[in-house]
């Protein structure tokens, strides 16, 4: 990056995290959102909100431009967040590859795996733009609290752990930590696999199952976590921290966590398409259910949470007969053990 200048943000996506990490670093370098809604590209430039997934609450900073020509936000970047979902992800860097200039970092907000490859998202970076330094940014941030200002924190995790400390910088603030890691694999895997976790802790909710079990079902969360994460090549560590634990916590109690809701209309007996046709914004977990059942078989783990999990959403099974199964497997070794 250019010392002569400050480095030029660009952030792609219009959702409600990309927006909030674009306020952010619109505070510490000039940054360009690329939407593709007009109208939420003139309540961002007009109005200093993104009203539609942000709320009337959350004003964000004056710096922000919006714009909805990916050409002007492709040629401008001398860093790249990428804030679409895991769905459009592929597409966007394919449009990306035709119009970016080399070595630009290019950050992902995605917090899932993409459907039919099972591709982690730097993955997909490292596929369309090879020599791209790639990088994750995650941890627990529910969009709209970071938004409004609430003390907050996430990890940079990059490979490279020079530029990991130089780009933080762009992501932080007083009330926004960003600490920084050089395990890319845990911290990806965390990211999706949280979310089918949180589904589980939904599904308790309905149930009206006590603090002690969700605290249960968390914990071995985390353990079930690591075990493939570790088994990915990624590092047991990163699971005890922001991104593995803390969004884990945050995704399962918030009553604003998408998964958790999931999991609560579930339980209440709802089939998943109709849940998911009601929902504004995606829920991840959905469709890493499946995924995480294929990388269990194919490093030959039990993982029952997730399997609890997949049987309810994929095959049938109820929400009741997920936590009965659960309890009928007998304890083993902490750690080691391969059951619940």
């Amino acid at each position: 990056m250019p010392a002569l200048r400050e480095p030029k943000v660009v952030v792609l996506g219009g959702g409600s995290w990309g927006t909030t990490v674009a306020s952010i670093c619109a505070r510490r370098a000039p940054t360009l959102q690329w939407v593709r809604s007009e109208e939420t590209a003139k309540d961002i430039n007009e109005n200093h909100r993104n009203t539609r997934y942000l709320g009337e609450d959350a004003v964000l900073s004056d710096t922000l431009r919006a714009t909805t020509d990916f050409s002007e936000a492709a040629n401008a970047a001398d860093v790249v967040v990428m804030g679409v979902p895991s769905h459009g992800f592929r597409d966007v860097l394919t449009q990306l590859a035709a119009e970016l200039r080399p070595w630009v970092p290019v950050v992902s907000l995605v917090k899932g795996l993409e459907q039919g490859t099972n591709m982690r998202m730097t993955q997909i970076i490292d596929e369309v733009l090879p020599g791209h330094p790639a990088g994750i940014l995650a941890g627990p941030n529910i969009a709209r609290e970071v938004g409004e200002g609430y003390a907050a924190a996430a990890v940079l995790a990059m490979p490279d752990h020079h530029l990991a400390a130089r780009l933080a910088q762009v992501f932080r603030t007083r009330r926004f930590r960003v600490y920084t890691i050089d395990d890319v694999i845990g911290v990806e895997m965390a990211g999706a696999l949280k979310n089918v976790y949180a589904i589980a802790v939904g599904m308790g909710y309905s149930l009206g199952i006590g603090e002690n079990t969700r605290a249960l079902v968390m914990a071995r969360s985390v353990r079930e976590m690591s075990k493939l994460g570790e088994a990915m090549g990624g590092q047991r560590d990163t699971f005890a921290g922001l991104a593995g634990m803390g969004d884990l916590i945050v995704t399962c109690t918030s009553q604003r966590s998408r998964n958790r809701h999931v999991g609560e209309q579930l339980g209440a007996g709802k089939p998943i398409d109709e849940i998911i046709s009601s929902m504004n914004q995606v829920a991840e977990g959905v469709k890493a259910a499946s995924v995480i059942m294929e990388f269990a078989d194919k490093y030959g783990l039990n993982m029952p949470i997730a399997r609890e999990v997949d049987a309810v959403i994929n095959h049938g099974s109820t929400v009741e007969q997920a936590y009965r199964g659960l309890t009928a497997e007998t304890p083993g070794h902490e750690v080691h053990g391969a059951g619940f």
